[in-house]
């Protein structure tokens, strides 16, 4: 995942198999689903960050955000912090540390989100971030897939996987799922059939890779794992999905979908195996159902999906549904 394609702005050994229910699914893992904050209603507050790299276009981009939050019956805060530049940051590591931690406190504030990726949310982990204490929404994806998997792996519901720019359809279904409304599900491919049932864990493949043996990496097992990424080349992918693999975090796991992955064909010889034929060849034998291509991660469409959300996973149909 290279630092500079991920401005999001605005535009193990294999896997132990479940045992399965009678009617072909795997067994409900409710319990372990996370509770919500509370809707998001009309005079809301929303506070914006930029956790990793600066904001691009910010000036611009505000006031677009903040008719979009209004129209929704919302109000954007938008800190002048995170218009700056540090290096390859929106500030310093312990000023973009102070504005999480103040935004995430605030009782005032009812949803945080990211505005940027890049590269840097990790670091506010390593400085000492930790989750609310209560369920917070917390909207990202990209490089702040890092505090969303840190505040699921603490057992604190309201991350969510997503952007804030796109077409209207992207982002009502963005508002329905803050508000707590029914959200439609996603369709994709099915590459290996069987049903599962179990809380999600959304993630970029790179941003979680390199939180696997940390606190901020949630268990997978009973869980419905959703990977995207952009920048990486089938070969990287490969080494990454290795790892899991081999570390042992899969193990258990619920089933798996993929989302988008984007890359340039500019690493490939003749004869390497395709994107594709690296996540087949990766997921395929874990015993669990496999989806593929899901309009989710980087490009358009980026479907929201929360974290720690009860989901069914259907790999003959190809979809995702929240339950």
């Amino acid at each position: 995942m290279r630092r500079r394609s991920l401005l999001s702005g605005l535009g193990a050994l294999a896997a132990a198999t479940p045992t399965l229910a009678r009617d072909g699914a795997r067994p409900n893992a409710g319990r372990l689903e996370l509770p919500i904050p509370p809707p998001m209603a009309r005079g809301s507050v929303a506070m914006a960050i930029a956790p990793g790299t600066w904001w691009e276009n910010p000036d611009q981009e505000a006031e677009q955000l903040r008719r979009r939050f209004a129209e929704a019956g919302w109000r954007l805060i938008v800190s002048p912090g995170i218009q700056g530049r540090w290096r390859w940051f929106s500030e310093s590591d312990g000023d973009r540390l102070k504005r999480l931690q103040q935004a995430m406190a605030d009782p005032a504030v009812a949803a945080v989100v990211s505005v940027a990726g890049g590269w840097g949310s990790a670091r506010l982990l390593e400085r000492g971030w930790r989750p609310p204490p209560r369920p917070r929404w917390l909207v990202g994806f990209s490089d702040a897939s890092a505090l969303l998997l840190a505040q699921t792996a603490a057992g604190i519901g309201g991350a969510v996987h997503g952007g804030l720019g796109g077409d209207a359809q992207q982002w009502n279904r963005l508002t329905r799922l803050l508000r707590g409304e029914a959200v439609d599900p996603l369709r994709g491919q099915g590459w290996r059939g069987g049903r599962a049932e179990g809380p999600l864990v959304v993630t970029n493949l790179t941003v979680a890779t390199s939180l696997i043996g940390t606190p901020w990496f949630p268990r997978l097992s009973g869980r419905v794992l959703v990977l995207e990424d952009v920048g990486e080349e089938p070969y990287r992918v490969d080494r990454m999905l290795t790892q899991w693999r081999t570390s042992g975090v899969l193990r258990g796991i619920a089933g798996v979908a993929l989302g988008r992955f984007r890359w340039k064909r500019d690493d490939i010889l003749p004869g390497d195996l395709s994107m594709e034929e690296v996540l087949r060849d990766r997921l395929g034998d874990l015993g669990v159902p496999l989806v593929g291509e899901l309009p989710v991660g980087h490009g358009q469409p980026n479907w929201a999906l929360p974290l720690g959300r009860l989901a069914r996973l259907d790999g003959d149909q190809g979809t995702l549904d929240l339950l």
